[in-house]
């Protein structure tokens, strides 16, 4: 089963938001960045837009704008702003729920599988949008000031 990338789609859009902060970025640009389609890039930055986390307009000057301080961010927020689950739920056919053994694997595995994210965001709580910044900037190559690059 493939992995959703969805969550570091947003994180990397969201750490170009960061470093152009007196620009709104457009989802084009954006969706170049990140080597992907403007219409993915609308779709998950449009989640972060419910939870308050980035705002958009509209206009000549318009796009993308990260509303909250990278050290104020952590990735906890922009995981729970998802809405997605970075684990492989491993659950039973429906029609399999009439066995007392299949129920009791959903079970423990159910119980396992909620541990395991209680762990991921209490260490998502943990690290900032910040410290994904530091971590990538300034890169040895990295853009000259001013010239927009996919980082």
């Amino acid at each position: 089963m493939k992995r959703s990338s969805r969550l570091s789609l947003a994180l990397h859009a969201l750490v170009h938001l960061h470093l152009q902060p007196d620009t709104a970025m457009t989802s084009a640009t954006l969706a170049q960045c990140l080597m992907t389609n403007a219409v993915v890039v609308r779709r998950v930055l449009g989640e972060l837009r419910e939870a308050g986390i980035v705002g958009a307009t509209k206009g000549h000057d318009g796009g993308w704008r990260l509303l909250r301080p990278a050290d104020q961010l952590s990735l906890q927020a922009i995981y729970v702003a998802m809405g997605e689950s970075l684990l492989i739920r491993t659950e039973s056919d429906p029609g399999d729920q009439q066995c007392g053994i299949v129920r009791a694997v959903d079970t423990v595995m159910g119980e396992f599988l909620a541990d395991a994210e209680a762990l991921l965001a209490a260490r998502l709580a943990r690290v900032s949008l910040a410290d994904i910044v530091h971590q990538a900037t300034p890169h040895p190559l990295g853009p000259t000031p001013g010239v927009l690059s996919h980082g």
